[in-house]
């Protein structure tokens, strides 16, 4: 009996000894060629069995237990190229196999972070997305980040009314819209920082002067209907500030100063530190000028602070905060003197601040987060108006790699509104209340993608979103994509947009209307991607066919004035972008955009095409671009209609390893053109600045 129970457990220890031995290990690192420092939650795919796993702070990685075959793995990092190799595994042993990312520029086959969470590339994603990388935004010398969107995006249009600063209210700028879907204020374009959504809660827009270069480590552009991942105010796009990083074990950082026309000066200070699976990232922003009208000075100040910390192998923390404390100027019409500003100053003072924690999870077949955020604001105009305003909510996402090609997404959100307007001066002093109340909104939303053959991707997306006023809509959004090669990609899509009413449009000043529903809108889109790496050429060209309804407008004459849902829209137009790397030491980009409206709306061009040429030899760089804009309207009624083109250019010198100088200048041609009306443009302006980085890794 003995003897024969021996015997099995032989046999079993002989099967198990022979089951481990025809399985292998594989383990590896993944690497950073621009540094040669370890990149850090990096996807490295086994294409066959679908199987995932992501670098930790070392940039290692490693699979158990695997059959004993040939494999293909995949690596790919968010703004650096993907990388594919083979490797054989024997029985028993372990393999290795590391990987070098070179960074990629413009245009390529980018990671997106959408509202799954989930890293994508360009080529996997239905709707249309452009991302500015951080390369694009450092090299502008710009503090303003939406002054880069408006070179770097077709399709998109950002207006400006001076030499630095948006403004807020009559006279103001900053107003973005997506092929002619915008809103002034700004409520059909949702800006989102790390995916959590930032506009005032009154008014429902975004506050411009608060999103700064220095913060971003690449901006995420959805040019067409956002509505199924970002819910309401995402009915023309959506624009995502992906927040900075500290990329390398130890310090860094990064100082600007510059000084130019009407006596403008900007200091921009930044620092990060990385030590293992915790990292830190603060910066700081002073801008100032006195205008180049009277009455149109702009001063601000921005602080913004990061941390990060892994929390095991699968699971990270982070933490981010901002504020912004700015006062801005309004001079008024030109030539049309409304009386009120040869009384007063027309100023407003705005008091902003966001904070936000996410708890992020990632495992091998999903991956998720749960975030919650808080934005608040105050401020303060010339006639007595003063509000304060919240936006304040939490999401909640997975996303699960369920078989071989597919991925399952599904989140949950929830946003409240609201705040308070009033004018404590008003009747003689006992003040007046417009608004006191708030508004929340529910969300949940699926998502499925499912890859065929290698060659077909197939997306669907529903969300029901319910809204406190105006209740219950239904999102859906569909997309096909081809992969006619690896470097030729052609997408078709079509998605439903929307965007609730405002609580200024629904209870606040005489036009408000509590009966008002959403504004819809659905959008057709076809797109073409293609690259001749060969030639280090990029391209890309959409064309899209846009129906809105239900819009809210202005209807009667003063006094008897109301909000209603009469308008509706035809929109449809095409854009083209590309990038072409002629030699190591000279590069061009360009992009344009052509907008066909079958009503004319004010903010909207006609045409627009940028391009841009850069050359760099060792030391020395050097910039010029250009920017055309035809049949943009100032004014309807009566109508202005502006044309331009702007020239600028940059100059640059490495003086050491550490110190950059430089010198820009805008308007070269001194074209006199305005975008709001009667707000006319600054002529030439010129900038001097200096850049100072510094670094120190761990020993």
């Amino acid at each position: 009996m003995i003897k024969k129970a021996a015997s099995i457990v032989a046999v079993l220890l002989a099967g198990i000894a022979i089951i481990g031995f025809g399985q292998a290990n594989l383990k590896g690192r993944v690497i950073s060629t621009d540094d040669g420092q370890p990149l850090v939650g990096a996807h490295v795919k086994i294409t066959e069995i679908r199987l995932l796993s992501i670098t930790d702070y070392k940039g290692n990685y490693n699979f158990d237990r695997l059959e004993a075959k040939k494999y293909q793995i995949e690596v790919s990092y968010v703004g650096y190229s993907t990388s594919m190799k083979e490797i054989t595994l024997v029985a028993g042993e372990t393999g290795s196999l590391d990987f070098m990312l070179h960074p990629q520029a413009y245009l390529a086959d980018e990671a997106v972070i959408t509202a799954t969470g989930t890293e994508i590339a360009r080529k996997d994603v239905s709707p249309t997305i452009s991302v500015v990388p951080r390369k694009a935004l450092d090299e502008s010398k710009e503090s303003a980040l939406l002054n880069v969107i408006n070179e770097e995006v077709p399709g998109v249009f950002i207006s400006e009314r001076g030499v630095t600063g948006f403004g807020v209210g009559d006279g103001s700028a900053g107003n973005i819209r997506i092929r002619g879907v915008g809103g002034s204020p700004n409520t059909g374009v949702l800006v989102l920082i790390d995916g959590s959504p930032q506009y005032m809660g009154l008014f429902g827009h975004p506050l411009p002067d608060a999103y700064v270069s220095s913060d971003a480590e690449r901006v995420e552009v959805i040019r067409g209907p956002a509505s199924v991942m970002y819910g309401s105010n995402a009915m023309a796009g959506a624009i995502n500030i992906i927040t900075r990083q500290q990329r390398h074990e130890g310090f860094g950082g990064h100082a600007r100063l510059s000084y130019g026309s009407y006596n403008t000066r900007k200091i921009m200070g930044n620092a990060g530190y990385k030590h293992k699976g915790f990292k830190l990232f603060t910066s700081i922003n002073h801008d100032y000028t006195d205008g180049h009208r009277e009455n149109s000075g702009f001063n601000i100040i921005n602080a913004y602070l990061k941390a990060e910390a892994e929390l095991g192998k699968n699971f990270k923390l982070v933490i981010d905060g901002s504020i912004a404390d700015y006062r801005t100027e309004d001079p008024g019409p030109a030539t049309e003197v409304d009386s009120s500003y040869l009384i007063t100053d027309h100023w407003i003072e705005i008091r902003r601040n966001m904070l936000s924690m996410s708890l992020e999870n990632k495992f091998s077949h999903a991956e998720g987060a749960l975030k919650v955020f808080y934005n608040a604001g105050e401020h303060d105009i010339y006639d007595g108006f003063h509000s304060t305003d919240f936006n304040y909510g939490f999401s909640a996402y997975e996303s699960f790699m369920l078989f071989k090609g597919n991925t399952l997404s599904a989140g949950f959100d929830f946003k409240n509104i609201g705040g308070i307007g009033e004018n404590p001066e008003a009747r003689m002093g006992q003040g007046i209340v417009f608004a006191d109340t708030s508004v929340y909104e529910l969300g949940g939303y699926v998502m499925a993608r499912q890859e065929l053959a290698q060659k077909l991707i197939l997306t669907a997306g529903l969300r029901l979103h319910y809204q406190s006023m105006a209740g219950n809509e239904w999102i859906p959004q569909f997309g096909i994509n081809y992969l006619v090669n690896a470097n030729n990609i052609v997408k078709i899509s079509a998605s439903k947009g929307f965007r609730n009413p405002t609580i200024n449009e629904l209870f606040m000043f005489p036009p408000s209307n509590p009966n008002l529903l959403p504004e819809r809108m659905w959008s057709y889109e076809g797109s073409y991607i293609s690259g001749i790496p060969a030639h280090n050429i990029t391209m890309e060209a959409t064309a899209y066919y846009q129906q809105g309804d239900n819009m809210i407008q202005i209807i009667g004459m003063f006094p008897n004035v109301q909000y209603e849902n009469t308008g509706n829209f035809t929109h449809y137009g095409i854009e083209f972008a590309t990038g072409w790397d002629a030699f190591s030491f000279l590069s061009f980009e360009s992009n344009y955009s052509w907008l066909h409206m079958d009503k004319a709306i004010v903010g909207a061009p006609e045409h627009q095409w940028y391009t841009a040429a850069r050359f760099h030899m060792k030391k020395f760089a050097f910039k010029i671009s250009g920017m055309y804009i035809h049949n943009l309207y100032a004014k309807l009624v009566p109508e202005s209609k502006e044309q331009y083109y702007m020239l600028g250019a940059r100059a640059s010198y490495d003086v050491f390893d550490f110190m950059n100088i430089w010198v820009s200048g805008d308007n070269l041609l001194d074209q006199r053109y305005e975008i709001n009306y009667d707000y006319p443009m600054p002529g030439i302006t010129v900038f001097a600045g200096i850049d100072l980085k510094f670094s120190q890794k761990n020993k």
